[in-house]
């Protein structure tokens, strides 16, 4: 898959060091990745939480963190339109939130 808004990854776990290895490995699943459904999305990361066919929530360092991404399996792409803190992915709305 191609990861649209790399740069905020990295960005974020500059700010956030402990999140680095989780979001590098992360990003490492995603690009490798072949997906063509959420099924196949769950089958990489158990964990994640789809919130519609095309959005799904990834619980980052045990949940420390959250990511909401939005899938076009077709093209193969990934956007990253949010990554923050608990506190911070309390104040959004998952299923509208376009942060980058």
């Amino acid at each position: 898959m191609r990861i649209i808004a790399d740069k905020t990854i990295k960005d974020f776990y500059l700010r956030h060091p402990d999140a680095e290895t989780p979001l590098k490995t992360w990003r490492m699943l995603v690009k490798r990745a072949e997906w063509q459904s959420m099924a196949d999305v769950l089958d990489t990361f158990s964990k994640a939480r789809p919130i519609s066919d095309e959005r799904i929530i990834f619980n980052i360092k045990k949940n420390n963190y959250r990511l909401v991404a939005r899938m076009a399996f077709k093209r193969k792409t990934l956007w990253v339109v949010f990554i923050g803190t608990h506190e911070e992915y309390d104040k959004i709305d998952p299923h509208t939130v376009w942060h980058y």
